[in-house]
């Protein structure tokens, strides 16, 4: 397994490129399930996430070939050879349950595991199985599988409104209701840009949809969707992430693909803190105002609310903040698991419920931590960049799903980081 060792050594400087979302991108290859013919995606990151979703898909038949070194997906589902998606694939990735709504809504059947994923609280998807009940989908749970029908062989338009804003919900119903017959109506819809580009994405492809970005989408269901090229929009959360990391150690770094429009909450609370978010024509350039920055009160919430993606790199900048910080969790439960890690560096943090309290100190020191979660991870990696001394980071498998050659990244802007082999117990 490996490790990330880190060594603060002061001021970074330089340009750092960033890459397709994640998460937009793990939302538009099941769109490939919605017709038999070629979806392409360009500016694709090469994650181990994608790698999943690319071995479930294959699973069911579809081709995919990643091309340019993986930046682009040649998808194509015109043979499906399965409608199974297998707890053995689906339980490493929660965005495994979007094959469902595709499936059901193209050929009116699917058996879908479970999921797996990231343990950040119970995240359950009873949400995806309501939204599409409402579109006449017979479901049946049993032994951790859904086993999924629409009886007529087409779901139906329907009105649903979403008792809680949920992303992944939005994106099944969205996908599924593209060929339902008659009009559906998403209301408490989710609006994170990745929605959009879900929406984009099958308009390309045929779709009819409105309102998008908005909590009140309308699709009119087509009988078939056809075959489109699409770039992935920009990862906000990488964006976000790398943004910090000269806040954090002091320097001034741009961030290349980056939109304020993406993180206009996030950007409202750097600028609280004491930080220069600048847009440029090729990103943005991120620089501290002038020294340490000022503690801030953070409260994740739904798009366009602070994302709950960045809290865990958020507070290990306020860890060194001036002042005390109030960190509010409202999305999952049990997400502040990075913060007794945090903690072995030096940091002053009170967790209570949702609700972490974080008092400033002037300097972290270097320490070995563990990576629980995907966000956790790199929080403590841009602890590292500001702490004394040497911090190592152990269980980076996390990293590798959400984060493409962040050593080599960081690397390219003076970070002193590098990724090595853990020694066995008999080294």
């Amino acid at each position: 397994m490996d490790q990330i060792i880190v060594k603060g050594n002061g001021p970074l400087k330089g340009e750092i490129p960033i890459t397709g979302a994640k998460n937009a991108c793990l939302t538009l290859m099941p769109a490939t399930l919605l017709t038999d013919q070629p979806l392409t995606l360009t500016n694709a990151p090469r994650l181990s996430d994608i790698r999943t979703m690319t071995a479930l898909l294959q699973s069911l038949g579809a081709e995919v070939a990643s091309l340019q070194e993986g930046q682009v997906l040649a998808m194509s589902s015109h043979a499906l050879s399965s409608h199974t998606a297998d707890y053995d694939i689906v339980r490493k990735m929660r965005a495994s349950i979007l094959v469902l709504g595709p499936m059901l809504a193209r050929d009116g059947h699917a058996v879908v595991s479970l999921p797996g994923g990231c343990a950040i609280g119970a995240r359950p998807v009873d949400l995806h199985l309501k939204a599409l009940e409402a579109m006449g989908a017979e479901l049946d749970l049993r032994d951790g599988y859904v086993h999924a029908k629409a009886p007529s062989g087409r779901l139906k338009g329907a009105v649903f409104e979403f008792p809680i804003v949920s992303v992944g919900a939005t994106e099944n119903a969205l996908l599924a209701a593209t060929l339902a017959r008659g009009t559906t109506v998403l209301k408490n819809a989710a609006r994170e840009p990745e929605i959009v580009d879900l929406a984009v994405c099958l308009r390309r492809m045929g779709a009819q949809i409105e309102g998008e970005g908005t909590s009140t989408i309308t699709i009119q269901g087509v009988d078939a969707l056809h075959g489109a090229t699409h770039p992935v929009v920009t990862d906000r959360i990488e964006l976000g992430t790398y943004m910090l990391a000269p806040v954090i150690c002091g320097g001034e770094v741009e961030c290349l693909g980056g939109r304020i429009d993406l993180l206009a909450a996030f950007c409202e609370k750097l600028d609280e803190a004491g930080v220069s978010v600048t847009e440029t024509e090729r990103g943005l350039k991120v620089s501290r105002k002038n020294g340490r920055v000022k503690a801030v009160d953070v409260v994740t919430e739904p798009f366009p609310g602070f994302p709950t993606d960045l809290q865990a790199q958020m507070m290990a900048l306020l860890c060194t903040a001036e002042g005390t910080s109030v960190l509010e969790e409202r999305i999952f439960e049990n997400r502040f698991m990075h913060a007794p890690e945090l903690a072995r560096m030096g940091a002053r943090i009170e967790v209570q419920g949702g609700h972490a309290t974080v008092h400033g100190v002037e300097k972290l020191r270097g320490a070995p931590v563990m990576a629980t979660d995907l966000r956790a991870s790199v929080s403590l990696i841009l602890a590292g960049l500001a702490a004394e001394g040497e911090t190592i980071v152990s269980r980076v498998y996390h990293l590798d799903r959400g984060y493409e050659k962040v050593v080599r990244k960081l690397r390219g802007v003076g970070a002193n980081i590098e990724r090595i082999k853990e020694p066995t117990a008999h080294e």
